[in-house]
């Protein structure tokens, strides 16, 4: 199972660090396709967690996407 850390800025300008990770994907590279391809849908969803809430993030309120080797830069 592939997990990674996204720094996610929003359209409004707000940042979130958000967890994803899928267990049908054991490479951090598939993974990161697949979240830029769910994004990238007009009705794109990514089920995520920040912390121990799930957020849903919905392609059209993203503006960019961080990653780094061992997740987002804190």
């Amino acid at each position: 199972m592939a997990t990674t850390v996204l720094r996610v800025r929003l359209i409004g300008g707000d940042r979130m660090d958000l967890t994803y990770d899928d267990p049908a994907i054991s490479d951090q590279d598939a993974l990161l396709d697949h979240i830029i391809a769910t994004l990238a849908q007009d009705a794109g969803a990514l089920r995520t967690r920040h912390g121990e809430r799930l957020v849903v993030l919905y392609g059209r309120g993203v503006a960019a996407i961080e990653v780094a080797p061992r997740g987002a830069v804190v």
